[in-house]
């Protein structure tokens, strides 16, 4: 197998099945209990920016991005990030990256958040949002929070605790009587 025979490809329904598989392999049971996980259960991931990478037909990596709040920032949250292991070391996962926030740069996204080590992702374009800016709904290590702003600025207005785009709560505008 060489890198010539990996295609990349914008993830459909049809994916979800070996994508599950995937992350089983690659995180086990316990990712149900990760922060990042607690999040995308607020709502769907945005298919049109998550990918896949095929060889021989099959799905052997995947990225997926999720539409997050915090306070009054918006964002994407990248992953789970997965290559299954007879895959992993040829920059697939990179190429994955990189196709993700590409797609999240020309949608108009504003930033992508993701929990993972800053050696990797570092080289990517993500950097660690400073320590108390914002908190996730379960424990997570602080100094595996990162972010890639693509708006400037758009860092700085997530704060408070992440959540799912779709359960961020909205305040009405408040009418005040006449005096």
């Amino acid at each position: 197998m060489t890198l010539a025979d990996v295609t990349y490809l914008p993830e459909t329904p049809a994916h979800d099945l070996e994508i599950d598989d995937i992350n089983a392999e690659a995180f086990g049971p316990g990712r149900f209990a990760r922060a990042a996980y607690k999040i995308r259960e607020g709502g769907p991931h945005d298919r049109t920016l998550s990918f896949v990478a095929m060889n021989d037909g099959q799905v052997i990596a995947s990225v997926r991005m999720t539409p997050i709040a915090a306070g009054e920032g918006r964002a994407q949250m990248l992953g789970p990030l997965a290559v299954r292991p007879d895959f992993k070391n040829l920059g697939i996962g990179r190429k994955l990256v990189a196709m993700a926030l590409e797609a999240a740069a020309e949608a108009g996204e504003a930033a992508v958040v993701l929990v993972g080590d800053e050696p990797y992702y570092g080289p990517l374009g993500f950097a660690r949002i400073p320590r108390g800016q914002v908190s996730m709904p379960r424990p997570v290590d602080l100094n595996r929070l990162l972010a890639h702003e693509i708006a400037p600025g758009a860092v700085a207005k997530l704060s408070g605790e992440v959540c799912h785009a779709d359960l961020a709560k909205t305040q009405p505008q408040r009418e005040t009587e006449p005096a």
